[in-house]
């Protein structure tokens, strides 16, 4: 038997047989016995804002187009993965910082965090944004960031960059070009092809959609609104603060595509989620990977009955299979909290799957498909 197994291992293979026979489906067991992300907390005060500031010191952008700082769970390391779909990254940019133009396969969001003058241009776009304002950077499409202030501003990202890296899918581009004549020129930044608040003027408007103009914009396979003001989702949180809400999710507020209801991204949605003053929300596991970062409050998560707190622009990652519920810790103040997810990614795969824990301790299935 051991020559066997030798031989397996020489030659690249491995076996799917019952092995340890003390255990119950060992076969299985191996199968899932694997490098895995595991739950994890950073503080923005302590372990990322410091690093911030030291790396914008440090690194210009004349030495490096890209100055980001990304989280890597423990689990992964040394794969650049915050969640095994999932990549998060914090950046700070120097007043009157412009990066050049560029483009990948995976898509992206940028959230702003400080700063009222962040800058991106996506496809002809001239985006600038504020706090918690979010705006999205499609697959294959040009954007550029930075910011027209004078002050530093900070802001965070998510890709699904892990899962396009899984599906050997990953591609960037740099050499920007635009028409100019009869011929094609490189330019270091892109020329606005579109009115200022072109998102906010064409689906700003729940409900109404002008006709007269392409909604055709990227790749066409993404939300064209490419910006998410703040003041609509503080909007609508207001106006829903004082309802029930849901026991395992509070109130929660997502990110749609106007055009089509659904999530932004075939691969990854964005929520808001307010925690009213004690508020605790019930015990869930899912089999979605989730990203919280805190933008106001302050309180703690129970993840499999491990504790994390957590303050303003901290991140907290939950693998998929955790139970998780959230407490804001304040009898008189609302917690907010930003989420990312790869649900989308699941659903479309049929591996979507939600549970809740009763206070019975019965768990029942939430996500309305079957058992």
């Amino acid at each position: 038997m051991s020559d066997l197994y030798r031989d397996l291992e020489r030659k690249h293979m491995a076996p799917y047989w019952v092995v340890d026979t003390t255990l119950e489906h060992d076969e299985d067991s191996q199968v899932m016995d694997k490098r895995k992300a595991i739950p994890y907390h950073w503080s923005y005060s302590q372990d990322i804002e410091p690093l911030l500031h030291l790396s914008a010191e440090l690194i210009s952008l004349e030495t490096s187009e890209r100055r980001s700082i990304v989280l890597v769970n423990p689990g992964l390391a040394p794969s650049r993965a915050t969640l095994t779909t999932l990549y998060m990254a914090y950046r700070q940019n120097d007043p009157v910082e412009i990066m050049p133009p560029h483009r990948h396969s995976p898509n992206a969001i940028r959230l702003g965090l400080t700063g009222n003058q962040n800058f991106t241009g996506v496809e002809g776009e001239d985006i600038v944004f504020g706090p918690r304002d979010m705006v999205l950077t499609p697959h294959d499409t040009w954007h550029n960031h930075g910011n027209e202030g004078l002050e530093p501003a900070i802001n965070l990202s998510v890709l699904d960059l892990p899962l396009a890296e899984a599906l050997n899918s990953i591609h960037f581009e740099h050499d920007y070009e635009e028409q100019a004549g009869e011929s094609r020129v490189s330019r270091q930044m892109q020329s606005a092809r579109f009115p200022q608040k072109y998102s906010e003027m064409v689906y700003g408007l729940g409900g109404l959609r002008p006709n007269f103009v392409s909604h055709n914009r990227g790749t066409g396979r993404a939300s064209p609104m490419y910006v998410y003001r703040w003041d609509a989702v503080e909007a609508s949180l207001a106006q829903y603060q004082d309802w029930d809400g849901d026991p395992y999710e509070g109130i929660q507020i997502e990110y749609v595509d106007p055009l089509h209801g659904g999530p932004i991204y075939r691969t990854m949605t964005f929520k808001v989620q307010l925690l009213r003053p004690g508020e605790r929300t019930q015990p869930v596991r899912q089999t979605a990977s989730v990203l919280y970062a805190p933008l106001e409050g302050s309180g703690h998560s129970l993840v499999d009955g491990e504790k994390f707190q957590w303050t303003p622009f901290d991140t907290l990652a939950v693998p998929g299979g955790y139970w998780c519920q959230h407490v804001n810790e304040s009898e008189t103040e609302r917690a907010v909290v930003f989420i990312a997810s790869d649900e989308p990614t699941l659903t479309a795969l049929g591996f979507y799957r939600k549970f809740a824990r009763l206070k019975t301790e019965e768990v029942v299935r939430i996500d309305g498909v079957g058992r």
